[in-house]
C-alpha cells in the first residue's frame, strides 16, 4: 500500500512533466539516460521498468526498440504511462500496478531492470532489500539492475539554490535528512516542491544496499553533478554544455557523490550462482 502523503503528492500530477519542459528533456533526463546507455544491453532487450512513474524512460526506450515493461504503485502514473504508450502505437510499452516488492513477472526474464524511483520511497532497509531482492529474481543471470537514490545532502543544497534555507520549516525538513536521511514534508500538498516522504541516502550505502541483494561489481554513479545547483541556466546551450562537462568529469569521485541530487547504483546478477 502506498503512503497516503506520496499519493497525495503525487496525485497533484505535476510528475508527468517534471522531467521535460515543453518538451525538452532536463539535466537529470538527460544524464540519467546517458548513464544507462552505458550499461543496458542492446535492443530489443526486455527492460523491465519498477515505478517508472508516467512513463517518460518507457517511452524513450520503447521509441529505441527495446521490449519495455512499466510497473508503478500509483493508478494516476499508470494510466499517465498508458496515455504515452498510447500516444506512439508504433513503439508500444506496457505499464501495470504494482509493488516494487512484488512484481507479476517470471524469474530470470528480464535482461536488465531499472528502478529509477522506488528505493527513496521505501523509507525502511527491509523495504528496499525487497525490492532490490524482487529485482535480482526478475533480472536474467549477466542482466543488469539499475537503481537510483536520493542523495542524502539533497534538500540541503536544493534549498541552498531556491533560498528555501532561511524559512524555518524548510531548515528543520533539510537538518532532519542530514542526521537520518528520513526525509519527512508535513505538508507536501501545500508545500509540493519540498518533495514528499522519502528515504535519502548516503552514496556508499547506497552501494552496499545493492550489493547485499546479490549483485556483482556495483558502481556508482552522480547524475546531475554540480550543475543541479544551477539548473535555471539549462536552456542556455552554453551554460548546458559546462553542466553536462561537469556531470561527466566527476561522475565517479566518491568524494563529490552526494552533491548530485539522485545517484545511479549499477550491478550485475552473477551468472552462476543462486541467490541465497
Amino acid at each position: 500500500m502506498v503512503d497516503q502523503q506520496i499519493a497525495a503528492h503525487y496525485g497533484l500530477g505535476l510528475e508527468r512533466d517534471r522531467l521535460c519542459r515543453g518538451g525538452e528533456p532536463r539535466l537529470e533526463l538527460t544524464r540519467t539516460l546517458e548513464l544507462l546507455d552505458r550499461f543496458l544491453p542492446s535492443a530489443p532487450a526486455r527492460l523491465v521498468d519498477v515505478g517508472g512513474g508516467p512513463g517518460a524512460y518507457a517511452a524513450i526506450w520503447a521509441r529505441r526498440g527495446y521490449d519495455v515493461h512499466l510497473y508503478d504503485a500509483l493508478d494516476l502514473h499508470v494510466q499517465q504511462a498508458q496515455q504515452a504508450a498510447d500516444a506512439q502505437p508504433d513503439r508500444p510499452f506496457t505499464a501495470e500496478v504494482a509493488d516494487a516488492r512484488s512484481i507479476p513477472e517470471p524469474d530470470a526474464s528480464a535482461d536488465a531492470v531499472v528502478l529509477l524511483g522506488p528505493l527513496y520511497h521505501l523509507t525502511e532497509p527491509a523495504q528496499r532489500a525487497s525490492a532490490l531482492l524482487e529485482a535480482w529474481r526478475i533480472v536474467k543471470p549477466g542482466g543488469a539492475v539499475a537503481a537510483v537514490g536520493i542523495s542524502r545532502f539533497a534538500a540541503l543544497l536544493d534549498g541552498l539554490w531556491k533560498g528555501w534555507l532561511s524559512d524555518p520549516l524548510f531548515r528543520a525538513i533539510a537538518e532532519r535528512d542530514l542526521v537520518d536521511g528520513q526525509h519527512r514534508n508535513p505538508d507536501s500538498v501545500r508545500y509540493p516542491q519540498w518533495f514528499t516522504t522519502a528515504y535519502f541516502h548516503r552514496p556508499e550505502e547506497l552501494v552496499e544496499e545493492v550489493s547485499c541483494a546479490g549483485f556483482d561489481s556495483v558502481s556508482l554513479y552522480g547524475i546531475e553533478g554540480p550543475g543541479c545547483l544551477m539548473q535555471e541556466h539549462w536552456a542556455d546551450p552554453d551554460r548546458r554544455e559546462q553542466m553536462l562537462f561537469a556531470a561527466r568529469a566527476v561522475e565517479s569521485e566518491p568524494s563529490l557523490s552526494g552533491l548530485s541530487s539522485h545517484m545511479l547504483a549499477v550491478g550485475t546478477k552473477p551468472s552462476t550462482r543462486q541467490h541465497g
